[in-house]
């Protein structure tokens, strides 16, 4: 089996072929297939939530691809900003740039934000939805994942990308960016939908008629 994985971020294409190359699928990504990225696609993102945004995305690269796809949206979200950044974590600060750069905006605002907010306030948890779609025709599945955490003050460790470096993981007790790769993988919203979607693959389930939605524990 082909997959398509749409998207463009470095670090999401690893955590993808950790989890689903072992299973034997052939994980491929837009610049793959010479799928360049688009004004169309830059303005897939319109939806109010991580559900709506990831179908979006896979539909259309279906379309595009004529492979089955799956298209992940995820975020972070804080308690003490109302649930912010929400679906808006990639385009928070509005900066534009390499990956680093638009990393740093975001966690710059982030800190902002959170200035003279106690750490006991600082509850929050990243986000994760995928959408799974056979055919370009087919009803997407939605598989969603969830992690809960503390944003820190100050950065921990190199690792991983986005928030990670300030997000403490309940789980690990260490922030996302200290922890190896398969540590992180186990406990993360991206690795536990991620799961759920390769349970899926393992037992070739078909997308129900009308849809369905899976939550990873």
């Amino acid at each position: 089996m082909k997959l398509l994985a749409a998207t463009r971020s470095a670090g999401k294409q690893r955590e993808i072929r950790r989890i689903i190359e072992p299973l034997g699928v052939s994980v491929v990504f837009p610049d793959d297939l010479g799928l360049a990225e688009s004004p169309a696609e830059d303005g897939l993102e319109t939806e109010e939530t991580f559900e709506g945004n990831a179908a979006r995305k896979a539909a259309y690269f279906a379309r595009l691809s004529g492979l089955p796809t799956v298209a992940d949206d995820s975020g972070l979200e804080v308690t003490a900003l109302g649930g912010a950044p929400g679906v808006r974590s990639r385009r928070w600060a509005g900066a534009t740039g390499s990956a680093d750069e638009v990393d740093a905006a975001n966690n710059a605002e982030l800190l902002r934000r959170l200035a003279g907010v106690a750490e006991r306030e600082r509850g929050a948890r990243y986000r994760c939805a995928l959408a799974f779609m056979p055919a370009a025709d087919a009803p997407p599945v939605i598989f969603e994942g969830m992690c809960t955490g503390t944003i820190l003050s100050t950065p921990r460790g190199s690792g991983g990308f986005g928030y990670d470096p300030f997000f403490l993981s309940d789980d690990l007790g260490i922030a996302f960016g200290e922890a190896p790769a398969e540590a992180k993988d186990a406990v993360s919203h991206r690795g536990r939908a991620l799961r759920a979607f390769a349970d899926a693959l393992r037992g070739m389930l078909p997308a129900s008629p009308g849809g369905a939605t899976v939550r990873a524990e």
